[in-house]
């Protein structure tokens, strides 16, 4: 399945671009974080970015029944860059610890692991994970 993709701009600075919930969203998700923070000048964060954003798909695609899911990312401040997921599923995630031969249930703590800090807000209409990455000072 091919997925294409023009992000939508929001404010504060941002975009944001609705997504089939399939594995496949993941590689669209990653170069939209990877483009906006390329963008942003903001390379050394590239490659958390990517990772952060690639679990919350998964995640969305793995544990909610949702066929639609929303990739965001923005600059709340000058100083922080969110990247999130939105879905319809009122389903909060929940960190876990997995068996040591599992699979699976590691995203979460990866996520807490890479992010500066990462949570969930509940809506009427579902959800949004979202973790936050620090901006480093310019040197």
């Amino acid at each position: 399945m091919t997925v294409t993709t023009t992000p939508t701009a929001v404010a504060p600075p941002g975009y944001s671009k609705t997504l089939p919930s399939v594995p496949e969203s993941s590689g669209v998700a990653r170069r939209l974080v990877s483009n906006t923070l390329r963008a942003w000048d903001l390379n050394d964060l590239v490659e958390v970015g990517t990772l952060i954003v690639s679990e919350l798909v998964t995640n969305s695609v793995d544990h909610t029944p949702c066929r639609l899911l929303r990739v965001v990312v923005s600059r709340p401040s000058s100083r922080i860059v969110r990247v999130g997921v939105a879905d319809q599923s009122r389903l909060l995630p929940e960190m876990v610890t997995p068996a040591d031969d599992a699979e699976q249930g590691r995203g979460l703590a990866l996520i807490d692991a890479l992010s500066w800090r990462w949570g969930s807000d509940p809506h009427d209409w579902g959800k949004l994970v979202w973790a936050e990455l620090r901006v480093n000072e310019p040197s």
